[in-house]
C-alpha cells in the first residue's frame, strides 16, 4: 500500500487521512478550536526543537502528542467507510489498531527530523456550528512554508483534530479512496487492507 502524496508542500503529511467528524457533542466556537491548536502546535513544536532529547525521543514526544489530538477512532471508522460494516470485529479492533501507529508514526517520524520548524497561526473558520477550520503556517529548513488547515470539532465533549488540509487538498478523502481501493483489490475483503496495513507498519518500523 502507497502512502498518499499531495506534492511537494505536503510530503510532511504523507500517510495521513482524516475524516469527518461523529456527531459532536457541543458547539466548537473558533476561539476555543484557535487555542487548542495554537497549544498542540507549540508542543509539537518544542519537542522538535528540543535540543536536549533525541532524535527518537524528540519522535516519540511527538507521537503522544499527535495521540492527544486526533480523533483516532472517529478518523480510521470514516475513512475505511462502508467496509467497516463489511469486517468483522476483531478485523474492526485490529484495523483501527494499525491505523494509529501507521498515522502516528508517519507524522511523528516527519515532524521528529526537522530541527528548526517553526508554527504560525492564520486565519479561523467556522465552518459549521460543530467543526472549525484553524490555518497554520508551517516552515521547515530548506523547504518552502505551506498552510496546514486543521479542521477542529468536540468529540466527546473534548476538541480534536478530525481533519488536515495541506495546500487545499483534505486529506480525509485521498485516504478513504486509497483503503478502499486495497479493500477492492483483495476481493472487497478487510483482510487484504489489513495485511497491507502491516507491511507499511514494519517497514516504517525498519526506517526508525
Amino acid at each position: 500500500m502507497q502512502m498518499i502524496s499531495i506534492g511537494r508542500r505536503g510530503a510532511l503529511l504523507a500517510g495521513l487521512g482524516l475524516a469527518l467528524p461523529r456527531p459532536a457533542a457541543a458547539q466548537m466556537d473558533a476561539t476555543r478550536a484557535i487555542t487548542f491548536i495554537q497549544t498542540t502546535g507549540n508542543a509539537i513544536v518544542a519537542a522538535v526543537n528540543s535540543t536536549t532529547l533525541t532524535a527518537p525521543q524528540r519522535q516519540e514526544r511527538v507521537a503522544t502528542l499527535l495521540r492527544q489530538a486526533l480523533d483516532i477512532e472517529g478518523i480510521g471508522r470514516f475513512i475505511l467507510g462502508r467496509w467497516w460494516r463489511v469486517a468483522s470485529p476483531a478485523e474492526q479492533q485490529e484495523y483501527l489498531r494499525l491505523f494509529e501507529e501507521t498515522v502516528v508514526r508517519s507524522l511523528a517520524s516527519r515532524f521528529g527530523n526537522y530541527q528548526g520548524v517553526r508554527f504560525a497561526l492564520g486565519r479561523s473558520q467556522q465552518r459549521t456550528e460543530d467543526d472549525v477550520l484553524v490555518t497554520t503556517v508551517v516552515e521547515r529548513p530548506g523547504t518552502e512554508a505551506f498552510n496546514l488547515d486543521w479542521r477542529v470539532a468536540d468529540v466527546n465533549g473534548q476538541p480534536r483534530v478530525v481533519d488536515l488540509v495541506a495546500e487545499g487538498t483534505s486529506l480525509r478523502l485521498t485516504q478513504r479512496s486509497e483503503y478502499s481501493a486495497v479493500v477492492q483489490r483483495g476481493g472487497n475483503q478487510v483482510a487484504a487492507l489489513l495485511t497491507a496495513m502491516r507491511g507499511q507498519l514494519q517497514q516504517m518500523q525498519a526506517r526508525q
